[in-house]
Order: structure tokens, then C-alpha cells, then sequence
């Protein structure tokens, strides 16, 4: 397995911490970006760097070097919150990479495509990444740690069709999340895929390639995912979005020169 480096970006939330923690635990170099303002002690290869994902001037240094970025950060509730940290953090750090490919894996949520408007701000994030070119797993996890003890086996779902907005729709616990978005990096059967993640009685597998290659990837081209319902055409979609979609393809395309 090759040695990456990784940017962590929500290094310093729940899921990112553990993302942080399982990165070293399988051999990477893990960069952590902090907010100016947080303090945190970090394990022996970590390196921190400050940085805000509302101030795009501070992600060039985060991006510059690494192999992978994990994304674990988010909010919640606030469609404005949304737009300005889930939606424009991740497009800023795409921007950031001026074209240049790396392996990524962002998290979003269960429920992401149901037209709620902080959804929609998640849900366009991804079609960021889609459009990115670069290879990529996208991780909706469940409701995080309501799972039972016994409840350690991962379940990869597609379609979105769980979105009654209440554990009800799936539960897993943080560390599965961040054992799963770690994995993806360097699994080639998690290439292109986009799945819900959920946790059901049984075991956490020592290998997860086989659970990521029962799954469709997403198809070439495409904004959405291969089994989402085709609920937010592009036509619809304010003139701010489709202007920066075009700008990941262009720039993809450029950076491939």
C-alpha cells in the first residue's frame, strides 16, 4: 500500500479527529487544517496547518504536496452555514488545486438528495467533486453513534431513499466512518462510488474492498449518482453553481494539460 500524504480538512470534529487517528493507524503522513483559532495536540505525524475554509487565500499552502484530502466538515441546519462552509469550502480547495488531481473522499449525509435547503448546499458539493475529475469516494454516513454495541457491520446503501430525517433512515458509529473514508483512499473498488453507510448486527470486516465493489459507480460524466433520483436539474440551479461547476471541468481539463 503506497504512503500518502493527507489532508484532513474538520480535522478537528468528531468524525475528523477519528479520520486523523486511522490515517496514521494504516501508514499515512496525515496535514491536519486547523482554524486559526483551535489549539489541539496531535499525535507524531501530524503536521497542523492553520487555515480557514471561509478565507479560500488560506488553502493553497493546505493543498500544496498532498496525495489525498478527506473532507469531514460540516454543519448543520443553517442553509447560509451550508452554502458558505459545506458548499464553498469544498469548492475553494478545488479551486485551490488549480486542476491537479488527487484522491478524495468527502462526507455528506443520509437523506442529502431529499430537497431540503442545507441538503442542497451538501448535495452540490458533490457534484463539485464529481466534476473535479479527480477519483473520489463519497460517504453518507447515518446517524452518527446511535448504532447499539453489536451493531459493527457496514452496510453500503445507493439510491438515497432513506429520508424520514430520524435514525429510523440508518446509524453508525464515527469510528466506522472514518474507518471507512481512510479505506477508500486506497481502494481502486471504491473509485467513483457514492453509497449511504449504515451499520447492522454483526462484525467490522478486517477487508472492505468487497463490500466497495458490490457497489455501481457513478457514471462517467455524471453530476449525480449513478442511483439518485433526478430531483435538482441543472437548469433550476442558480447561476452561481453552473458557473462553478463549469469552472471545476475547465479547470480539470487545463490541469490534465
Amino acid at each position: 500500500m503506497s504512503r500518502l500524504l493527507v489532508l484532513v480538512i474538520g480535522a478537528t470534529g468528531s468524525v475528523g479527529r477519528l479520520v486523523v487517528d486511522e490515517a496514521l493507524r494504516a501508514g499515512h503522513r496525515v496535514r491536519a487544517l486547523v482554524r486559526p483559532s483551535g489549539r489541539t495536540a496531535w499525535a507524531d505525524g501530524v503536521e497542523e496547518l492553520r487555515g480557514d475554509l471561509t478565507r479560500p487565500e488560506t488553502l493553497e499552502c493546505a493543498v500544496d504536496g498532498v496525495d489525498a484530502i478527506v473532507f469531514t466538515h460540516g454543519t448543520y441546519g443553517s442553509v447560509e452555514a451550508a452554502r458558505r462552509v459545506d458548499y464553498s469550502g469544498v469548492r475553494d480547495t478545488l479551486l485551490a488545486l488549480k486542476g491537479r488531481r488527487v484522491r478524495m473522499a468527502l462526507m455528506t449525509a443520509i437523506g442529502v438528495t431529499d430537497r431540503k435547503g442545507a441538503h442542497d448546499w451538501k448535495r452540490r458539493a458533490e457534484r463539485l467533486v464529481r466534476a473535479s475529475g479527480s477519483p473520489y469516494t463519497i460517504v453518507r454516513p447515518g446517524w452518527f453513534d446511535y448504532n447499539e454495541p453489536q451493531q459493527q457491520r457496514p452496510v453500503l446503501l445507493q439510491g438515497d431513499r432513506r429520508q424520514t430525517g430520524t435514525p429510523r433512515d440508518g446509524v453508525v458509529s464515527r469510528r466506522l466512518i472514518a474507518r471507512v473514508l481512510v479505506a477508500g483512499l486506497v481502494s481502486k473498488t471504491a473509485e467513483l462510488r457514492t453509497f449511504e453507510l449504515v451499520a447492522e448486527t454483526g462484525p467490522d470486516p478486517e477487508d472492505l474492498d468487497e463490500l466497495f465493489a458490490a457497489t455501481d459507480n457513478d457514471a462517467a460524466g455524471a453530476l449525480d449518482a449513478f442511483h439518485d433520483l433526478r430531483n435538482m436539474p441543472l437548469n433550476d440551479e442558480p447561476a452561481s453553481v453552473v458557473s462553478d461547476l463549469s469552472r471545476a471541468k475547465v479547470q480539470t481539463a487545463l490541469g490534465g494539460l
